[in-house]
């Protein structure tokens, strides 16, 4: 595994977050926020496996 994170080892905290961008567009329900990425960032290369997930539940994987 070359990265992991949570909202938990963000700088700034996910709601605030969410304040501050609710008041520029307005979010609805499936909106997805991309907030960057946890250390260990690194190129992608083809055949790697990239898997999304939600409090231990993988979302969705993919092999690029």
């Amino acid at each position: 595994m070359r990265q992991q994170g949570t909202t938990a080892d963000m700088i700034h905290k996910i709601v605030p977050l969410i304040a501050y961008m609710s008041r520029f567009f307005t979010l609805k329900a499936g909106d997805v926020i991309l907030t960057g990425t946890p250390e260990g960032v690194g190129p992608l290369h083809s055949g790697d496996e990239l898997e999304v997930g939600f409090n231990g539940l993988a979302l969705t994987t993919r092999v690029l």
